[in-house]
C-alpha cells in the first residue's frame, strides 16, 4: 500500500524532527520545504496527501504560500500552523479553505490527529456508522417482529431512515445491503400491520394516529396562535420523510426545528384523495357528500384538487379560527419566482398556505423521462437530485424570506413514493384507472392474498360510483401490471417510484414546525 506523503514547510523544520520521525514511525513519508517559495515548487513537482504550512516564514508567507496552492490544488488539504493567536489571522487562514488550523507549540499528538482528521476520517467514519448500525439492527428486528402500535411504527420508521441517510456515505457495500434487506422486511410487516388495522383506524373503532383528515386539526391549528406573526404552512407535495431530512440542514441554518413529526397518510396515497382531505379535514366520500361541487370523481374530467383553498377555508371556520389566509399553489418555475416576489403582500395574513409540487412533477418525469432516471437511479440518488433542486429553488428562497421575517413555517406534505420492483397481475375493464399502486373500478380480478382489498369503500370514507365498485391497493414494493403486453409493461414501469398505496415511506409522511433563528 503507497504511504501518506506530507509536505511540512517551516523556517524552523530542523527543530521539528522528533516530529518528523514520529510520524514516521507511524508510516507516514515526510518531506520538508524552510520557506514558502520551496513549498510551492515542491507541491507543483510530485504528489502530496497533505500539507502542514507555517503561518510566519521570510519571504512568502504562509498565508501567501496557502492561496497559490489553493489556487493550484483547491482539493489539496492544508493544515495551518502558526505562533500567533490573531483573530484577523484566523480568519485569512479559514477564509481561504483550510483543512485545519493548529496553534503552535504543537506536539506529535496533535498532528496525527489533525491527520487522521483529515485523511482517514471517510475510513473512520464508515467504520464508526457501521458498527453503530450492527449494534442497533437486532433491536430494530426485534421491534419489527414485536406487535407495535402506529406510534411505534413511526418509531421504527425514523431509525431506518437515519441509518439510511447516514450509511449513504459509507463505502461498505455490504452494510447497506443488510439494511436495504431489513427495510425491505419492516415494510412487509408494516402492510400486514396497515391491513389489519386500517378500516378501524378510519371507523373510530381503534386508537388512530394522526391521519391526512385531522393533520390540520391536531398539528397546524394549535400554532395559529402562537405569536402575533403569521404562519406559513408549506406544503411539498409527494415528500418523503427522507427526503425532508436530506434538506433540513440547508434548512436549520436559518430555522430550529421545534417539532419533527409524522403523520400518516389516507388511502390511496395520491395527491386527490389525500391532499384533498388535508385541506378538508374531511375524508374524501365526506367531502362528496358535505361540498359535492367541490369534489371531482377519478371518471371525471378536469383538475382533481382544484377547491383547495375553498375547502381549506371551510375546515377553518369548522374550528372556529376566523382569521385571514392565503393560498397559493406553484406548479412550475414561472409561478414560483413571481410568488417568491410577491411575498412581502402575504405579512398582512395570519395564515399562508403554499402548496409546492416541484416533487410530484420530479417523481413523474424520472418515469417517462431517460435522463431523469439516469440521475434518480435509485433512493439516495433521488435524495441527492431532490437537495440539489431545493438548494437553488425559489422555495428555499422563499423560507428564507419567511426567516428573514421571523416568522414560524411548517412543512409537510401529502403522501410520498415508494420504488417498485415486483409486478402483480391485475386485469380490468378500461374504465379502471391507471394508477400502478391502487386501482377502483369493477370486474377487477386479481389474487386477493397479493393486495389489500377494500369490496365496501364506504367502509373507508371513500366514493364509489355503482354497488360493485371495490379498491384494491399494493403492499411493500408491488406494482400492478396488466397481463396484456406484460414484459414491457413490468420492464417499463420496475424501478420507479409510484405512489397510491401501502409503504412506509408513502404513508408515513413528515410535518414540522420551526421557528427562525
Amino acid at each position: 500500500m503507497e504511504k501518506t506523503t506530507i509536505l511540512w514547510a517551516d523556517d524552523e523544520i530542523d527543530l521539528l524532527k522528533p516530529h518528523i520521525m514520529f510520524l514516521e514511525q507511524k508510516g507516514y513519508e515526510v518531506v520538508t520545504a524552510n520557506n514558502g517559495s520551496d513549498a510551492i515548487d515542491l507541491v507543483r513537482a510530485q504528489r502530496f496527501d497533505i500539507v502542514f504550512l507555517d503561518e510566519q516564514m521570510p519571504g512568502i508567507s504562509g498565508i501567501e504560500a496557502l492561496e497559490v496552492i489553493k489556487h493550484d490544488f483547491p482539493n489539496l488539504p492544508v493544515v495551518m500552523i502558526t505562533k500567533s493567536e490573531e483573530e484577523r489571522i484566523m480568519e485569512d487562514a479559514i477564509g481561504s479553505n483550510i483543512a485545519d488550523y493548529l496553534i503552535k507549540p504543537v506536539n506529535p499528538n496533535q498532528i496525527l490527529l489533525s491527520l487522521k482528521r483529515n485523511l482517514e476520517n471517510r475510513k473512520l467514519r464508515d467504520e464508526k456508522s457501521s458498527l453503530g448500525y450492527q449494534q442497533e439492527f437486532r433491536k430494530i428486528s426485534m421491534d419489527i417482529n414485536n406487535s407495535l402500535n402506529a406510534v411505534e411504527w413511526i418509531d421504527v420508521y425514523k431509525k431506518l431512515v437515519r441509518w439510511e441517510l447516514e450509511l449513504q456515505k459509507s463505502s461498505d457495500e455490504g452494510i447497506k445491503g443488510i439494511l436495504a434487506d431489513q427495510k425491505q422486511e419492516a415494510n412487509s410487516i408494516f402492510t400486514r400491520f396497515v391491513e389489519r388495522n386500517y378500516i378501524d383506524w378510519i371507523q373510530g373503532n381503534k386508537d388512530k394516529p394522526v391521519m391526512s383528515h385531522t393533520v390540520v386539526r391536531d398539528k397546524v391549528l394549535p400554532h395559529l396562535d402562537d405569536n402575533d406573526r403569521p404562519l406559513f404552512l408549506i406544503v411539498i407535495d409527494n415528500l418523503r420523510y427522507d427526503q425532508w431530512k436530506a434538506i433540513q440542514p440547508l434548512i436549520e441554518s436559518y430555522f430550529r426545528v421545534d417539532a419533527d413529526d409524522v403523520y400518516y397518510s389516507i388511502l390511496p396515497t395520491t395527491t386527490q384523495y389525500a391532499r384533498n382531505a388535508l385541506f378538508a379535514g374531511l375524508m374524501p366520500l365526506e367531502i362528496r357528500r358535505r361540498y359535492p361541487k367541490w369534489w371531482v370523481d377519478e371518471e371525471d374530467e378536469g383538475t382533481k384538487n382544484q377547491f383547495e383553498n375553498e375547502l381549506l377555508g371551510e375546515q377553518l371556520k369548522r374550528f372556529g379560527k376566523n382569521v385571514k389566509y392565503s393560498y397559493n399553489k406553484v406548479l412550475n418555475l414561472q409561478a414560483g419566482k413571481k410568488l417568491y416576489e410577491q411575498m412581502s403582500n402575504l405579512m398582512q395574513n395570519k395564515l399562508n398556505v403554499i402548496v409546492y409540487n416541484f416533487v410530484d412533477m420530479l417523481s413523474h418525469a424520472r418515469t417517462e423521462m431517460e435522463i431523469i432516471r439516469e440521475l434518480a437511479a435509485d433512493e439516495e440518488a433521488y435524495r441527492s437530485l431532490m437537495l440539489s433542486w431545493f438548494e437553488h429553488s425559489s422555495l428555499f428562497d422563499m423560507m428564507r424570506f419567511i426567516a428573514d421575517k421571523k416568522c414560524d413555517m411548517m412543512i409537510t406534505t401529502d403522501h410520498g413514493s415508494t420504488y417498485v420492483k415486483n409486478p402483480v397481475k391485475l386485469l380490468g375493464d378500461r374504465e379502471v384507472n391507471t394508477n400502478l399502486r391502487y386501482k377502483y373500478g369493477k370486474n377487477m380480478k386479481y389474487n386477493a392474498k397479493e393486495v389489500f382489498e377494500v369490496k365496501d369503500p364506504e367502509k373507508i370514507f371513500l366514493p364509489r360510483v355503482n354497488l360493485s365498485t371495490c379498491y384494491v391497493f399494493a403492499g411493500d414494493n408491488d406494482f400492478f401490471a396488466y397481463p396484456n403486453n406484460y414484459n414491457y409493461y413490468v420492464n417499463y414501469y420496475r424501478n420507479t417510484f409510484q405512489h397510491g398505496g401501502i409503504s412506509m415511506s408513502e404513508m408515513l409522511i413528515p410535518i414540522a414546525h420551526l421557528t427562525a433563528k
